[in-house]
């Protein structure tokens, strides 16, 4: 969680609530009932005002509105919600944990509508097999688990493995032979015991061990081995020619498909792993000749999308066109471009047909809004303007067209006006404390 909601719930705490060492002046007596037969003629029964929203009533006539502890009511700690006034205090705005903008006009985007289907990010997908015929001994993994970078993921028994790790030992002590004979050979031609025909046939003998030590350990590097299990062979004794191989995780991500089952005998050619990172996903979508030079060109500032699916109405997942095709299909005349859409939670899925909305530059203006601005009730759009000193009143608005970023405000505000935008949401929980049971007496 953000480390600066909580500091903004309890400042709102401290604004809003109960002022518990101050005694409310008392309260007035009970008002007579009314006469029988008043509201048949027209008399609206009591309270029936206060049932009227604050979103249908003029600013003036809300500001002007005194509450039971004879104070104007949206001063009131305990009732300023029933005018849908939250109090906010300076603090708040110097720390930035509730931001505020005027509101005013700019162009807006020019939405392109595309359809296309989401894929897996192939630069984030590792298709994992044997580099040589093997049988499956372990299975370490299930689908769909996570898994980190280097997390052994399947255990194989190779042939070719083995005969490959007997060669490398064999190499290794043909070499540990050869460094030795070379260096009697120098002391004993330093002593002109060794002729130096001697001396360089040993120095020969040495230097070939080497490469083929070397090609030995190249051999098992190819053959899936990483540096350190190599050089750890020797000490294993016995068990180094096993030819046991483990397959490790190459990157962190998630198990998307396997074909592992201990005692099946696996190919080079046969995958039996796919490990992928899902944060960021791709969606391709077709493109109309007509649509392309337009999207070429905002392509080059960074063209972004909002890309919505069937799973989830209503959320927009954000994304930014990366590649557009370089040749048209001729059957279908059009071009394929490429969206990265984030995914951080996980949500989208390979395969998922996708809506995507390019965010074209647009040339008309209208009066705009960032999107956190715009709240809802019971259907009704509002936004939270500033009034007077450190209160703030939701007022309703109707919008318009939205972008990713944006939401045009069609009617409701005239432009000038101080609008919250980031923390609106925990005023809106402020005012409406009252559809959740959370008045100052309880």
């Amino acid at each position: 969680m953000n480390r600066t909601l909580p500091m903004l719930l309890a400042l709102l705490a401290l604004a809003t609530g109960c002022q518990k060492g101050t005694t409310p002046p008392p309260a007035p007596p009970p008002a007579a009932p009314p006469p029988a037969g008043a509201e048949k003629e027209g008399h609206a029964p009591p309270g029936a005002a206060a049932r009227v929203s604050d979103l249908d009533q003029p600013v003036d006539a809300l500001l002007a509105r005194t509450c039971e502890h004879g104070l104007k009511t949206f001063e009131c700690d305990e009732c300023r919600y029933e005018v849908g006034v939250v109090r906010v205090p300076k603090a708040l705005l110097d720390d930035g944990l509730v931001k505020t903008v005027v509101a005013a006009r700019r162009k807006l985007e020019a939405p392109l509508s595309l359809t296309g289907e989401i894929r897996f990010d192939e630069r984030r997908v590792t298709h994992l097999a044997p580099s040589s015929e093997a049988v499956v001994r372990a299975v370490r993994v299930s689908l769909g688990q996570r898994v980190r970078v280097g997390e052994p993921l399947v255990e194989l028994e190779s042939v070719a493995l083995g005969e490959a790790q007997s060669q490398y030992l064999e190499a290794r002590g043909a070499l540990e032979l050869a460094r030795r004979g070379a260096e009697r050979a120098e002391g004993l031609r330093q002593e002109q015991i060794a002729s130096e025909k001697e001396w360089l046939q040993a120095r020969a003998e040495h230097e070939a061990a080497q490469i083929r030590a070397r090609a030995a350990r190249e051999k098992l590097v190819r053959l899936g081995l990483s540096a350190g299990e190599v050089e750890a062979l020797p000490a294993r004794g016995g068990s180094a020619g096993r030819g046991v191989l483990v397959l490790r995780a190459p990157s962190a991500g998630v198990v998307l498909e396997m074909h592992a089952v201990p005692g099946e005998r696996v190919r080079p050619d046969q995958p039996i792993l796919t490990v992928g990172d899902l944060s960021e996903l791709w969606l391709w979508a077709d493109l109309y000749e007509d649509q392309l030079g337009r999207v070429v060109a905002a392509e080059k500032g960074g063209l972004r999308a909002g890309v919505t699916v069937k799973a989830y109405p209503g959320e927009v997942f954000p994304g930014t066109v990366d590649f557009v095709g370089p040749t048209m299909d001729e059957k279908t005349r059009t071009v394929k471009v490429r969206i990265a859409v984030k995914n951080p939670q996980g949500q989208l899925r390979s395969g998922m047909f996708a809506a995507v909305q390019l965010h074209l530059p647009g040339d008309e203006e209208a009066l705009a809004l960032p999107r956190p601005a715009v709240l809802a009730d019971e259907g009704r759009s509002f936004v939270f303007v500033h009034v007077q000193g450190e209160f703030f009143m939701r007022r309703p608005v109707e919008t318009g067209r939205a972008s990713v970023d944006w939401v045009e405000v069609k009617k409701g505000l005239a432009g000038g006006e101080t609008v919250v935008v980031d923390g609106a949401f925990l005023l809106k929980s402020d005012v409406l404390r009252s559809k959740m049971g959370a008045g100052c007496a309880d």
